[in-house]
Parts: structure tokens; sequence; C-alpha cells
């Protein structure tokens, strides 16, 4: 495992970057085992989804999911190499170490594994998916595909395991989220004479003012659930953009903005109410100005995760870990899409620590590998043996 963990440091995979030369490898690797591998590129050629199975075909297995892409480096003060394995104090350093190629090189080798069990005369009985995807650090949007392949398949997994860092605890559940742009209109004009025009900025500091108006509302009295570090439904603002210069007044300004959803709060309901704050606020101002607008564009969203605590994917891979309870997580995953999409009982579970991710000098501990691996071990010992069939 450690010489595969390896391999997949060296690619520089970054989100804005190809990761066909990764999935080519770990292609290469699969198929000299005897393992079916299908990649599926995006529109560019540039970047791939990677589906594997071993074990017996035509029955539902249970799938390991990971993605393969990683958040940018740069501005970050490293103190090791980003794009290779450094193993310093029980801890292996680099990016995406965490989050999330040290399960995906466990789970790489734990489909190796089971293939040469097969060869050993070891076959498993209930077959054993891998799946990889890119993009997932911009909004899950390179599964999508994979996610449609198998909506496409005569058989599903049976359960699936995201092997996001949980420290390997078993996680049910995550928030949705929505990810929105405001656009705010209004008129341009000398900054002597800034009164006179509508100054766009100005205007999407009144909005976000109404949208921390209604986090204080939800926060204070929406929905709660206090298996999550924040309890509540969130609205964030990420990025404020507008104005060319200081003696211009800006005619455009842009808020991206993004929800992260509780299970009962609607989303669609909370973009409602934004419309119906964003008119109130144009609606004085249209007289003099009737070009004002604040438009709200829906950029990309994924589903959240809630499988229930009893569900048998929960117990199934509680056993695997030794786990007595369940988390749920603040991050988001692809999981919700194989829940929503596919129908695919599914957990998250896998080695480090999201308070590790996306940091300068990422790590997982080897302690945390180890889990992992014994929780793979455990997996083929069950899969071998006929469960769940």
């Amino acid at each position: 495992m450690r010489a595969i963990f390896e391999r997949l440091m060296s690619f520089d995979t970054v989100s804005a970057h190809p990761n066909l030369d990764l999935m080519l490898w770990v292609k290469a690797l699969l198929e000299a085992e005897g393992i079916a591998v299908t990649l599926i590129p995006d529109a560019s050629g540039q970047k791939a989804n990677l589906f594997a199975t071993t074990g017996p075909a035509g029955l539902p297995g249970v799938m390991l999911s990971g993605h393969t892409d990683v958040v940018p480096v740069e501005g970050q003060a490293w103190t090791v190499p980003p794009f290779a394995l450094t193993e310093r104090d029980g801890r292996l350093y680099g990016r995406g170490a965490a989050d999330m190629k040290g399960f995906c090189a466990a789970a790489i080798a734990a489909m190796l594994k089971a293939a040469r069990w097969q060869a050993e005369g070891r076959p498993l009985q209930v077959p054993l998916h891998l799946a990889l995807s890119y993009d997932e650090e911009i909004g899950c949007m390179g599964v999508r595909s994979l996610v449609d392949m198998l909506a496409q398949a005569p058989v599903k997994p049976l359960f699936c395991i995201v092997g996001e860092p949980t420290a390997m605890q078993v996680a049910t559940g995550h928030k949705g989220k929505v990810a929105l742009r405001a656009t705010c209109t209004g008129r341009e004009g000398h900054s002597a004479l800034a009164p006179l025009a509508l100054n766009a900025l100005h205007l999407a500091a009144d909005f976000m003012g109404e949208l921390r108006d209604m986090q204080a509302r939800i926060a204070a009295h929406g929905p709660r659930d206090g298996d999550y570090d924040v309890p509540y439904t969130t609205i964030h603002v990420g990025k404020m953009s507008g104005g060319v210069q200081v003696n211009i007044v800006p005619n455009i300004a842009t808020l991206d903005f993004e929800i992260r959803s509780l299970a009962e709060d609607d989303p669609e309901t909370l973009i409602a109410e934004m419309r119906r704050r964003a008119e109130a606020l144009l609606a004085p101002l249209r007289a003099e100005f009737p070009e004002a607008a604040i438009r709200i564009d829906r950029l990309w969203d994924y589903p959240g995760l809630g499988t229930p605590s009893d569900a048998a994917v929960v117990n199934f891979v509680k056993g695997l870990t030794g786990a007595n309870g369940t988390i749920k997580v603040a991050f988001g995953t692809e999981g919700g899409l194989f829940a929503r999409d596919l129908g695919v009982p599914t957990v998250i579970c896998g080695p480090g620590s999201m308070a590790q991710g996306h940091k300068p000098d990422e790590f997982v501990t080897l302690e945390q590998m180890a889990r992992c691996e014994t929780m793979l071990e455990a997996l083929l010992a069950r899969l071998e043996s006929g469960w769940p069939a």
C-alpha cells in the first residue's frame, strides 16, 4: 500500500489540472491483476472517473469511493514537498494525504489483494467495487458522469463507503450545499457626484446585510441537529467583487455565497426568501434608477447525506471498524449523490482528519492508515465469506 500511496501523491491533481495520468496508472495497475476497469473521460479528455470491479460478475457489491483531485498549494508555507509523500514523527505528509489519497491508496491495495486471493483459490463471493473521481473539490462535479453510468447499469452497488477523513469513525450524514451568485446592477458615475449615481457595491453590501439577517434568524429560531459542530443551516458570503477604480461609482458588483442546509431546511425556500428581500431593497430605488437589479443565480449544488443510524450499511461498517456510535461531518462529500441519485446506502469512513485538510503540511498518521487497512481487510474477509448474499 505504501508504494501506491507514494505514487498517487506524486501526481499534481489540483482540480484545475488534469488527472488522466493518475487514472491511467491506476487502470494499468488494476488490469495487470485481471480487474475489470472502466474509465469515464470528461469532454476535454484530460480528466476521468474510474470504476473497477473484482469478484463475481452480475451481483451487487460493496463500493469504495474516493476523489483524486486536491486543493491548490499556492500561498501556503509548506515545509515538505506537497506532491511527494514525506514520513516524519509517525505522520505521512503531502497534499491530499488526508483528503483523500491515503484512503484511495488503501482502497486500490484492497482491490489488488482481492484479485490475488482469486488467483490463490480464495475468490470473493460478493464483488468489491472501486470508484475514483475528479473535481470533487469544486462542488462534486466530476463524479456525476460516473453516477449516470451506474444509474444505467443492470446491478447497482449494495453499499458504499466514502473514504473521506473521519478518523475512522462511521459518519452517517452531512449538510447539503448550494453555491449562488448575486449580480447587483446600479448606475455608474463620477465619484465627485456619487450621490447622483447608484453604487452597485453599496447595493451588494445591503444585500449582504439581508443574508446576515437571515443567518441570525436561522441560528436563533431554525431547525437544529446537535450531531453537527454547527447545528443549524448556514449562509456564508465568500467573495465580493466590483469596481474599477476609486473615482468611479461602480455599476456592477457580485457576491458569491453559499447555503449549507440541514435536511429539515429546504434551500429552495431560503432562495425564494432571498429574492423577496432583494426585491424589497430595489423597490424604493426603481423610480430614480429603473435599471437597478439584484439577480441571484444558482452556480452548483450537491445534496446532503442522511443515512439512518440503524441502517444495514451503518451496522455493517461499524462491524468492520469496531465502532460503537456514529457521527456527522461538517464537510460535503459525493456520498449524497450516491444515496440520492442511485439509492445506494452510504456512509463516510476514512483515515485522517479534515482538520488537516486544505492546509500546508497536510498529513495523515501512520496509526490512522493502519486502522484503515484493518477495516478493509475485515471487509475482504466478509466478502470472501459470502456476506451479505
